[in-house]
């Protein structure tokens, strides 16, 4: 189905909410706990459609009729306020295309990233820090929450590698954009000479799956190591060996949580991460004919980045992918991502069109 066809499905979706609602009020509805809470997710999904979309159909023809108005009688401070009405209306219109772009199995679900630092030391690592405060920025600009799961700090600086939870709406759908090799050009501060660096760090991307989604993991199947917490210091840290690393034998993979004092906190979100890590796996299995997933696991190294960053001799974002570029390079590290992450949504909307 293309992008018009979904935005145009607006009144299929409203006759399946009026029924769903009238249903709800059935105390039948109820009886099945976990059928029940697959209707009430289908309900909250169907609104997020209707909502906006009655609401700028409300807008447009109260524009329409103050455009009526003025036609018949030109009035200056209503054609400011109409000017700046069509504004909020191209605003929404371009918020609910973008909606459409978000239309896969797990777009709705929060997510989890981990950054991995290239070949370089504390470059590399320290690429691999700004990158993490990057995507926090701009989880925080869009009202999300942050988790940091499990870090581990570099010996100079930066990090060797990270794992953040982003909770919000569609966080997923969003920072699937993001998987791929990172390249940053500057003139490294660790170099005494100043010279101009070359830097990369992989960043990947899991939906965060609910309790309904079945992963099967054995006991046997998982090796687990404990140890101390390695960030920062002070009295956040624990003095015990709380923090926890969980390895999948069979698949080889491997995640960590330090987030929680309790072991077994940790060990549960570490659950949690394999759990997320795993279906993500069986994704990529599913889809490897088609090469979608395998594409973004590239090396860290030169000529596998999605995207540039560059500081020196000029500033600009390029996004590989689809021949993007952002000059406010400064203004992307601070978080400001979300005309990159759309452009990659159009682009991929398109391609399935």
């Amino acid at each position: 189905m293309s992008n018009s066809e979904t935005f145009f499905d607006v009144p299929r979706k409203a006759a399946r909410l009026n029924d769903l609602e009238s249903r709800q009020a059935d105390p039948a509805f109820w009886a099945d706990a976990e059928r029940a809470r697959e209707l009430v997710q289908e309900i909250k999904e169907l609104k997020s459609w209707i909502t906006p979309y009655e609401a700028l159909s409300t807008r447009t023809d109260d524009a329409i009729s103050m455009l009526e108005l003025l036609e018949l009688e030109p009035d200056t401070e209503m054609l400011t306020e109409l000017e700046g009405e069509l504004g909020r209306i191209d605003a929404g219109l371009n918020k609910l295309e973008l909606q459409t772009m978000l239309q896969g199995p797990d777009d709705h679900r929060d997510a989890m990233l981990t950054i991995h630092p290239g070949a370089g030391g504390t470059e590399s690592q320290d690429w691999a820090e700004m990158l993490m405060r990057m995507y926090v920025r701009w989880a925080e600009r869009r009202g999300f929450t942050v988790s940091v799961l499990d870090i581990q700090e570099g010996e100079e600086a930066g990090i060797k590698s990270a794992t953040i939870m982003i909770k919000g709406e569609y966080a997923y759908g969003y920072l699937k954009a993001e998987k791929g090799v990172h390249r940053l050009v500057r003139i490294s501060p660790y170099d005494s000479q100043a010279r101009r660096h070359t830097s990369f760090a992989s960043v990947f991307v899991y939906p965060d799956i609910d309790d309904t989604i079945v992963i099967d993991i054995r006991d046997e199947d998982i090796k687990m190591d404990v140890y101390r917490a390695s960030g920062a210091g002070g009295q956040h840290i624990n003095k015990t060996s709380s923090a926890v690393r969980l390895t999948h034998m069979p698949t080889g993979t491997v995640v960590a949580c330090q987030q929680e004092r309790s072991q077994h906190k940790n060990k549960d979100t570490a659950m949690k991460m394999l759990r997320a890590a795993l279906y993500a796996l069986k994704l990529e299995e599913q889809e490897a004919a088609k090469a979608v997933l395998e594409a973004t696991k590239s090396d860290n190294s030169w000529g596998n980045q999605i995207r540039s960053y560059v500081f020196q001799p000029y500033t600009m974002v390029n996004d590989h992918r689809m021949d993007f570029k952002d000059s406010d390079v400064h203004g992307v590290m601070d978080g400001d991502l979300d005309a990159l992450i759309h452009a990659f949504l159009k682009r991929n909307g398109e391609t399935a069109a």
